[in-house]
């Protein structure tokens, strides 16, 4: 990591911030008072911020999973997706969309404006709700808790992540929410990043054991960092719907690799 270690109350106001920009929770004004709407510094609490997101679903989750684990699993879902108002799911689907049907870079950028759902979108949805939730459903016959603490580290390593794929590619267009955003500090990326591993080791490592946790962060890792080549290809630059793509991919990874070894 780059830099000193952040002051407390700037990384709380920084939590907040993320919350806000990352959800539909309700978040206090004076966290937003005279600020620019810049979050490139903010962004180093995004796992922390994934890690409140998904605390209620996380605990709705271990609450049901001694019934039907599948449905649990849904249910924990479909709250999850509540409370970010589906904001990364949206992502990905617009995503899909413009790499899926998009002729040139330009095309492509046109579809993912274009506020309707297409072929590829609802495809891309349909198999991120399954995968989740299959992977979900298998970790909590396993152990109830397991699939509980793996929701959990999913949420923060898949919101490190996409601060990483945020970070490294330019804005694909000038007026975009992300470029308004601004790009994230270097500093900002490391740390998320080091945030995320060390949430994740923290609980999975005492549940599932250190190589498997492992595998399970390279092969998120090598999922947003494939996507963000492929963006890079495609689009030349990053966009609103592709960071929120690449939490989804991320998590997807992550999620069903620990179902796959467990």
């Amino acid at each position: 990591m780059e830099g000193q270690l952040p002051n407390a109350s700037e990384f709380v106001a920084d939590l907040a911030r993320s919350v806000g920009f990352l959800s539909r929770l309700p978040v206090p004004d004076r966290f937003f008072r005279g600020h620019d709407g810049s979050i490139s510094r903010a962004v180093r609490a995004f796992p922390v911020a994934g890690l409140v997101i998904a605390a209620l679903p996380a605990l709705t989750l271990l609450s049901l999973a001694s019934g039907d684990a599948l449905l649990a699993a849904l249910i924990a879902l479909a709250l999850l997706t509540l409370m970010t108002g589906a904001l990364h799911e949206d992502g990905l689907a617009d995503t899909a969309d413009g790499l899926g049907g998009g002729r040139d870079r330009e095309h492509a950028l046109a579809i993912m404006k274009d506020s309707r759902t297409g072929a590829y979108g609802v495809v891309a949805l349909i198999f991120s709700f399954g995968l989740r939730a299959a992977a979900l459903a298998a970790l909590a016959r396993h152990e109830p808790a397991t699939a509980t603490l793996a929701l959990l580290a999913a949420a923060a390593v898949s919101r490190a992540v996409m601060v990483a794929h945020w970070q490294t590619l330019p804005p694909a267009r000038e007026n975009g929410v992300a470029a308004g955003a601004g790009l994230p500090e270097e500093s900002a990326r490391n740390l998320a990043l080091f945030i995320g591993g060390v949430v994740a080791l923290l609980l999975l490592v005492p549940a599932l054991g250190l190589p498997k946790t492992l595998l399970a962060l390279i092969v998120a890792a090598l999922a947003a960092f494939g996507f963000t080549r492929l963006v890079r290809r495609k689009l030349g630059g990053h966009t609103g719907d592709t960071i929120g793509a690449t939490q989804q991919f991320s998590e997807i990874a992550m999620l069903a690799t620990l179902a796959l070894v467990i």
